[in-house]
């Protein structure tokens, strides 16, 4: 797992000028975007923040989201030609991706932790919370991947399908906007999205936006990540044998 992490990381960045600095042009541009759009034009509200640190501390662990959630769900299709040749336990090649995506991560995590310094947020005690919301993030790409990836070696049209699965989820998640546009009565519903209560519980707990979490909310979407994983994982491992033969 450890190799494949590592081979993951140096192709990823091999034979590119600006190197890791990728890590950060996709969500900070897309913030640039969003703040130009949504928060001058459209004047969605920001909940007290800066709008540009407001979307951005939620691209953060989203950008991580959706990038694992596409390489994962094309992983067991890149991988063919390793998968048939040698036996290894097949979660080993997700599991490689997540733990390199999380490179990415702090890159993008420490021109937040700038950002923040910038305009003179300081963290709260609840900043406390920030490990469980990544963690919940990790869990979810992950669970989300494991679906993808069993189900692009059966049906190649999830790798047509994953553009636009990931811009319809995009703004189907509050990072444009706070999830406290939603009416009251929707909130649970809204919470299907496991994303909801990762956003949200980042933000809150680094940047202490809002007067608070909403439980059901919150609750709802940890309950969809726990299930999303365990579903996936016994998904994958009841295909995985398989495989190598239909790749």
């Amino acid at each position: 797992m450890f190799f494949f992490a590592w081979r993951d990381i140096k192709v990823r960045y091999k034979q590119t000028v600006l190197g890791a600095a990728w890590a950060v042009i996709q969500p900070f541009f897309t913030m640039i975007v969003f703040t130009i759009f949504f928060g001058r034009f459209a004047q969605i509200p920001s909940e007290g923040l800066p709008y540009p640190i407001f979307s951005y501390a939620a691209l953060v662990p989203w950008t991580y989201f959706a990038n694992n959630i596409s390489q994962i769900s094309a992983s067991m299709v890149t991988q063919r030609g390793i998968m048939t040749k040698v036996y290894f336990p097949r979660l080993l090649i997700p599991l490689a991706s997540i733990i390199s995506g999380l490179v990415d991560f702090s890159i993008a995590f420490t021109v937040l932790l700038a950002m923040m310094f910038y305009y003179g947020i300081i963290p709260t005690a609840i900043v406390i919370f920030v490990p469980l919301f990544t963690l919940f993030s990790i869990v979810a790409a992950l669970g989300a991947g494991l679906w993808l990836s069993t189900m692009n070696v059966m049906y190649r049209d999830v790798g047509y399908a994953m553009p636009f699965l990931v811009q319809f989820w995009l703004f189907a998640t509050p990072i444009a906007y706070p999830a406290s546009l939603v009416p009251p009565r929707w909130r649970a519903i809204y919470g299907i999205n496991p994303m909801t209560g990762v956003i949200e519980g980042f933000r809150w707990s680094l940047l202490g936006a809002g007067e608070g979490l909403d439980p059901l909310g919150v609750a709802v979407s940890v309950l969809i990540v726990i299930v999303m994983l365990i579903t996936g994982l016994l998904y994958f491992e009841r295909n995985e044998r398989r495989f190598a033969d239909i790749v």
